[in-house]
């Protein structure tokens, strides 16, 4: 399908890789022989924790804000997120000279909470199973006239988080499955339109919770459906519905989003750990965990996989790694 219909187009996406390049960072893409040998296919791991706020979330974030007009920055930002495009707008907020303010859930990591008011955020909690997020950033835009910065269903940010793929694209083409976390949908929806871009364009497979699976009745009801959000370790994908931008595009470009369990997760972080050296918070982990576990063939195939961050509290990386024992 031709991506000129949809929100973004790979020229979208190459424009926010000359606004983000030199001040965001072009991450690290790993190999490894032993999995590769384990699953038999040559797999190119996207390392988004070594991204500035160790997630690929400030590429959308500073695309974004270095997109707005100086009486938008001048109103200072405001959004709603679990926790990295929460640190990831902090950052972008301070290099232009402005400030932010995050609603986080009041059950997401303390080091993120901690992280996010450090970048010089400020921060009031809500309960992400009660309260209406949409509704409580738009009150207090009504309020205090703060700009909005949705952490995904802005084209902004969906061109920038789609970064990510077109540089594992540049340095792994040619590709044969792409594989991407799926939370609300911002770096699937972004990678999945920088994947059509190159001249042989790869299959594209987001990863969600099975836990949550707002991708999973959404697609299957061919519309954005809102889910109960169920209890998963993997708190940067939490989310009740996708995004309407986010949808639109995942429904046109990707094959399938798949569901992976805590366990499946847990055993991911352990393997990256503990054989390439490489710390994932859970959500990171999930399009990994989907290889490992065998939810997509990928026998005989070249495929880059995008682990999405790594900010995970060592006690808390700890006690997951000690549960999934």
């Amino acid at each position: 399908m031709s991506t000129k219909s949809l929100p973004i187009t790979p020229d979208d996406v190459e424009a926010a890789a000359q606004r983000i390049a030199g001040v965001a960072n072009r991450t690290p893409v790993f190999t490894s022989r032993e999995l590769n040998e384990r699953l038999s296919a040559e797999l190119f791991l996207k390392a988004e924790q070594f991204q500035r706020a160790g997630a690929f979330k400030f590429r959308g974030a500073y695309n974004k804000v270095a997109s707005l007009s100086e009486a938008e920055l001048a109103r200072g930002v405001v959004a709603s997120s679990s926790g990295n495009h929460a640190q990831a707008l902090a950052i972008a907020a301070a290099l232009a000279g402005t400030k932010a303010t995050i609603f986080m859930p009041q059950d997401a990591p303390p080091s993120k909470h901690a992280a996010t008011e450090g970048y010089g955020a400020r921060v009031i909690e809500f309960d992400r199973y009660t309260d209406d997020r949409e509704a409580i950033v738009e009150e207090i835009v009504e309020r205090e006239g703060l700009t909005p910065v949705h952490p995904y269903d802005d084209t902004m940010i969906m061109a920038g988080a789609g970064t990510s793929t077109a540089e594992l694209m540049e340095e792994a083409a040619p590709l044969d499955l792409v594989m991407i976390p799926a939370g609300g949908g911002g770096q699937l929806s972004g990678g999945a339109v920088a994947a059509r871009g190159v001249a042989q364009p790869p299959r594209v497979i987001g990863v969600e919770p099975a836990a949550v699976g707002q991708w999973r009745a959404s697609l299957d009801a061919g519309a954005v459906a809102r889910v109960d959000v169920g209890r998963t370790i993997a708190d940067g994908q939490q989310l009740p519905s996708p995004g309407d931008l986010t949808f639109g595009v995942v429904k046109a470009l990707v094959e399938d989003v798949v569901g992976v369990n805590d366990t499946q997760m847990l055993e991911a972080m352990r393997y990256l750990f503990e054989r390439q050296k490489l710390v994932t918070e859970p959500s990171g982990s999930s399009a990994v965990a989907a290889v490992m576990s065998g939810l997509v063939a990928v026998r005989g195939l070249r495929v880059g996989v995008i682990m999405s961050g790594g900010n995970i509290a060592v006690d808390r990386f700890v006690s997951l790694m000690s549960a999934a024992r």
